[in-house]
């Protein structure tokens, strides 16, 4: 698998000029800040201003087709055959739908970006559904309620019937005919809660593409289909193989608001119908370039919220692309991360690798992120070259991606010395943990302890590192020395966890410790926190 994901980069500088000088930029020029995004993006991108369009659209996330129609799609057509990013004509005469109808030849537009502003679905309207085609589809899918974005990956083609979806013909094909280039527009969007949200996918990517995608993978199974489990399944097999560390939450629910969550750049996840676990952790943001994905039916039924469903919240985590459904897609229709991935690694641009992975148009899918973005664009020789420049969590996790691949091809004793070279110049707790696990699968157990050695010093613990500090406490009660295990976990104890379940477990563990090394003083003061940690506080009386 290694060998099919480290290929060489499909793009070059004056590939990625010629994709942002053929991107299209759609904002409403009903609301200042849709304009104000669309040329914010323009001028990170180096975009010709010239690309922007403004058309007066609905300002409100949900439309109906006649508004779509009317307001969106025929305007944003018109505009594009006059500008001649269409080529062909559009004919007087209109379709039953109120489109214009046409004999369209093909388009020059890489992507075509819609800002925050632009309407985001269109409702389900059965006075619209062509019952001729209506009669041809399971039940399920005699519907036409859509993502508005994937309607407008259409509009390079003469207008299709308003019912269920069409097969996306650039989907998991490696080499694309001219002829299904044209037949499609690829879509993405900037938007999110506020404004600043929005712009932060921009950052967020322009950010990672100097410095590369860097951070941990965290993959959440356990949804109600094994064929979602198959697809992070090979995701997870991926990530692996391109050096990344992670941890992985199998069987019912999703990751604990405990949970070991630091540095996230790679999250994928199914079936929790909002944001929830260490991603509601005060003050948590992913890594810069995080590319995130919860497989949920409607995931993107908003994203003017950062609390409801998951992609508005994901946006207003900073995430720099997420993807998600405005209405039930069903899995099998939804975009798949493997496929996602493996364009990725090879170098392709978000809105290519986008566009592999999503099976069908005309239907609910939405990818939300700047299309230009290549997370893989700095390689990880170049990472090294450059870790004077990053901070210290960070660093560590590129040091981290170079272990594994030396580990994985024997280079056992190049590990140890980058890994003693990483926490002399560049020392942080997740290195150290990378370390001690590293000494563990050298079957060096005196060797993990040492790496731990710091850790019974360490005095302040933020919220973010608890788990972490946690993790090591275990590994030293484990591997090293009972009492310097009880010095870290009298520490914790007395920082703030993120959860109380958190908070009970870590002084059971503290109790037992304390037994073991005979200090009975300090295990009757971890079982009086505990009582009092496990009895809730009654409210007080009405009115007092």
């Amino acid at each position: 698998m290694l060998g099919c994901l480290t290929g060489p980069i499909l793009l070059v500088a004056s590939d990625v000029g010629e994709l942002a000088a053929r991107t299209v930029i759609l904002v409403n020029s009903r609301q200042s800040e849709s304009v104000e995004l669309g040329s914010f993006y323009a001028a990170q991108r180096a975009i010709p201003t010239a690309n922007i369009i403004a058309l007066p659209m609905p300002e409100a996330e949900s439309v109906t087709w006649r508004e779509f129609v009317d307001q969106v799609w025929q305007p944003l057509q018109n505009e594009l055959v006059r500008r001649k990013w269409l080529d062909g004509f559009l004919a007087a005469e209109l379709d039953e739908h109120g489109r214009r109808k046409s004999a369209l030849t093909g388009h020059r537009i890489a992507y075509l970006v819609v800002c925050r502003g632009t309407p985001l679905r269109i409702h389900h309207d059965p006075t619209t559904v062509d019952e001729v085609a209506a009669a041809n589809l399971p039940e399920q899918f005699r519907r036409n309620g859509a993502a508005v974005d994937s309607e407008l990956s259409l509009l390079g083609q003469s207008p299709s019937a308003t019912i269920g979806f069409l097969p996306n013909p650039l989907f998991n094909v490696r080499l694309v005919s001219p002829v299904s280039a044209e037949f499609v527009v690829k879509v993405a969007r900037l938007d999110g809660p506020t404004l600043a949200d929005a712009k932060s996918l921009v950052s967020s990517s322009l950010e990672a593409e100097q410095q590369g995608a860097i951070g941990r993978y965290y993959l959440d199974f356990g949804g109600p289909h094994a064929t979602g489990d198959l697809w992070l399944e090979t995701t997870r097999g991926q990530l692996t193989d391109l050096g990344y560390f992670g941890d992985v939450q199998r069987g019912p629910g999703t990751f604990d608001a405990a949970d070991r969550f630091d540095a996230p750049v790679w999250y994928f996840g199914w079936y929790h119908s909002a944001l929830n676990g260490p991603f509601l952790r005060e003050g948590f943001r992913f890594a810069p370039g995080a590319i995130a994905l919860h497989i949920h039916s409607f995931s993107a039924a908003t994203l003017r919220s950062s609390s409801e469903g998951w992609c508005g919240p994901l946006v207003a985590r900073g995430v720099a692309a997420t993807f998600g459904n405005v209405f039930e897609p069903y899995l099998e229709f939804t975009l798949r991360p493997d496929l996602l991935l493996e364009q990725l690694a090879r170098g392709a641009t978000l809105g290519d690798a986008a566009y592999f992975a999503t099976p069908v148009l005309s239907w609910q899918s939405v990818i939300i992120g700047d299309p230009l973005y290549r997370p893989f664009l700095v390689s990880l020789p170049e990472q090294l070259a450059r870790l004077d420049r990053l901070p210290a969590s960070l660093a560590g996790n590129v040091i981290a991606r170079q272990v594994a691949v030396w580990e994985r091809t024997g280079m056992a004793n190049e590990a140890r010395v980058l890994l003693a070279k990483g926490m002399r110049e560049h020392p942080s707790l997740s290195l150290a943990l990378v370390a001690a696990r590293f000494e563990l699968s050298q079957e060096n157990p005196a060797g993990a302890a040492q790496a731990l050695s710091f850790v019974p010093q360490l005095r302040e613990i933020s919220l973010a590192d608890w788990p972490l500090v946690r993790t090591a406490a275990e590994l030293i009660s484990s591997h090293g020395s009972a009492r310097d295990a009880l010095v870290v976990f009298q520490n914790l104890v007395k920082a703030k966890a993120p959860t109380t379940d958190a908070y009970l477990q870590a002084l059971t563990v503290a109790r037992k410790l304390a037994d073991a090394t005979g200090n009975l003083p300090l295990s009757l003061e971890f079982a009086r926190l505990a009582t009092e940690a496990a009895i809730p506080v009654p409210p007080l009386p009405s009115g007092k």
